[in-house]
């Protein structure tokens, strides 16, 4: 198991002890920490030393569902000391590592263009990256952002969707179908990537070689809902839960086994 990989997994016991104090959006969490500790790792500018650097590259958490998750793994990076338990369940200003407050679905990829424009017309090489969930492609200004961006071509723009097929109401395609999601993107003029999203070399390779071209781009990262958890993989009743004594210790038993 790499370093990053371990990180990942010490993210997930994490959102796991959380989840066994209070309830929390469980499977958004845990679907998207292999992405995020890909990104934070392997592909953002930053600098631990100084979080404010000025010409970090921005991340932009549009499924505010998924919070804990990134809380998780900035706390593995040292961002965040805070106890976990206290943060919110969407992500707000003022919290550190935390670039944007969202959790209003469906705003993030307007935000994060808007963003993307804007460190372009003040002469920054800075790169932005959103991560959508799929179900919230649904929702909100995503498909006018996408517009927005291919129109501006935002090359400093890079998209990831959770694309773990499922939402809290039931499978994606049965609430309000999304495929051909790729076809889509492409349409509105983005250039389109595709990998396993619990494989962190995949992710990293795949998100290099998209900014590799000229114009946004979106990766499709297939995930699982509840990655880790046995019982809450594909399970969408675990949108959002609450672990009791013997589900918590199922989970963890199952994510140190992983170790």
């Amino acid at each position: 198991m790499s370093n990053v990989d371990e990180l990942a997994r010490r993210a997930r016991l994490r959102v796991v002890e959380l989840a066994a104090r209070k309830a929390i959006h469980l499977g958004p969490a845990l679907s998207l920490i292999d992405v995020l500790a890909a990104l934070y790792t392997r592909i953002l500018r930053r600098d631990p030393a100084r979080p404010d650097w000025p010409d970090r590259d921005l991340l932009v958490l549009s499924k505010g569902h998924g919070a804990y998750g990134l809380y998780a793994v900035l706390a593995e990076l040292g961002v965040l000391t805070t106890d976990l338990n206290e943060l919110p369940g969407h992500p707000s200003d003022g919290i550190p590592g935390i670039e944007a407050a969202t959790g209003a679905l469906g705003h993030g990829l307007s935000l994060a263009s808007g963003l993307a424009l804007g460190a372009r017309l003040a002469g920054k090489d800075r790169r932005v990256y959103v991560i959508t969930g799929d179900g919230e492609l649904d929702e909100g200004s995503n498909w006018e952002a996408a517009q927005f961006a291919a129109h501006h071509r935002l090359g400093n723009l890079v998209a990831v969707v959770d694309r773990n097929r499922l939402q809290q109401e039931g499978d994606t395609e049965e609430v309000c179908a999304l495929e051909p999601l790729a076809d889509k993107w492409r349409a509105f003029g983005w250039r389109v990537g595709e990998s396993d999203g619990h494989d962190i070399t995949a992710i990293a390779d795949a998100v290099t070689a998209l900014e590799a071209g000229d114009g946004p781009a979106v990766l499709i990262a297939h995930t699982t809902k509840g990655r880790g958890v046995p019982f809450a993989e594909g399970d969408p009743a675990w949108h959002m839960g609450e672990l009791d004594a013997a589900q918590r210790r199922i989970a963890v038993a199952a994510l140190t086994a992983s170790a």
